[in-house]
């Protein structure tokens, strides 16, 4: 397993937290999603086989938040 942090921005509520956490747990591979609504951050568990960085941020931003790969 592989892991990696995301910066986010745009979460302003818990609601937003489940929101990022539930299209993170969602994505193939992705095993474990720690979303921090004051860290303004999330720190991803994935399989490198099965999706990448950029893609986890890609499904974040589709989501309507603003992710970067820290």
């Amino acid at each position: 397993m592989a892991t990696t942090t995301l910066n986010i921005q745009g979460m302003t509520c818990n609601g937003c937290v489940n929101s990022v956490t539930r299209v993170l747990t969602g994505i193939a591979g992705v095993s474990h999603a720690q979303v921090d609504l004051a860290g303004a951050k999330a720190v991803v568990e994935y399989d490198a086989a099965q999706t990448n960085p950029a893609a986890l941020a890609e499904a974040v931003d589709d989501a309507g938040f603003d992710a970067q790969v820290a």
